[in-house]
């Protein structure tokens, strides 16, 4: 098992011992969703003190890491702290607000991907659409819209902005699962796919103008498809505000 880095004797050893537990939790020392060692255990492990230790584990679950449990210890909640408060925010956050930053993260990586992307990543997207036809000829929604997560996640990649690849991956489930669960009919559904096959299209010919309005039009289609009296939180929205209140 992978031991975890014990702190500096220098000041601030607080301090210290939550940057190394992060770096822990980050690197998949203790996955998310398993409980960390009992209190005891890290006091022995780690060479500190009770109060330290304690010190550090609230820090953890105020930036969203960790989750104390009532009789039943404490548990990791996240590996990224960044990934626990945007999609905590997009979580409880309007449906349309959603849609709007998906549109600016996926329009402009998309106009970036046109100008970046290498063969390889061509190739790629494009099988991706092959996955995606396949899964709506067998009306199997679930591996559709797991297969058009995966495709949108590529075409950020493609972009090459590292920092932009980050945040789309912690926002990745909250930005693209309101593709899916919507009642498509077979007009829609083509014109869906048919906005996927434009937007791969300008990549390959490097048309960033081209990418990034075929980016817009599919987050406008899903936006303008969205049954009347459709709620317009995040479905999530109640168990993201009850996490805030924990």
């Amino acid at each position: 098992m992978k031991r975890i880095n014990a702190p500096r004797r220098t000041a601030s050893l607080s301090a210290q011992l939550v940057e190394s537990l992060r770096s822990h939790i980050e690197a998949g020392g203790w996955p998310v969703g398993t409980r960390i060692p009992p209190e005891q255990a890290l006091i022995e492990e780690l060479g500190v003190g009770r109060s330290t230790l304690r010190e550090a584990i609230g820090a953890l679950v105020h930036l969203g890491l960790l989750e104390p449990r009532a009789g039943d210890g404490t548990y990791v909640r996240s590996s990224s702290e960044l990934r626990s408060v945007m999609v905590r925010r997009a979580g409880s956050s309007k449906r349309d607000d959603v849609l709007e930053l998906r549109t600016v993260l996926e329009e402009y990586a998309s106009g970036a991907a046109a100008l970046r992307r290498s063969e390889e990543q061509v190739r790629g997207l494009r099988e991706l659409l092959a996955d995606a036809e396949a899964a709506a000829a067998g009306e199997d929604a679930s591996a559709a819209t797991a297969v058009d997560a995966l495709f949108h996640r590529s075409i950020v990649r493609a972009s090459g902005n590292d920092l932009l690849i980050e945040m789309y991956d912690h926002l990745g489930t909250a930005l693209t699962s309101h593709l899916g669960g919507l009642p498509w009919d077979a007009a829609h559904a083509e014109e869906h796919a048919g906005l996927h096959r434009r937007l791969v299209d300008a990549i390959e010919a490097r048309d960033a103008d081209g990418a990034r309005e075929a980016a817009a039009a599919i987050v406008r289609l899903t936006h303008d498809h969205e049954p009347a009296g459709h709620d317009t939180a995040h479905p999530d929205a109640a168990d993201a505000r009850a996490a805030e209140d924990r």
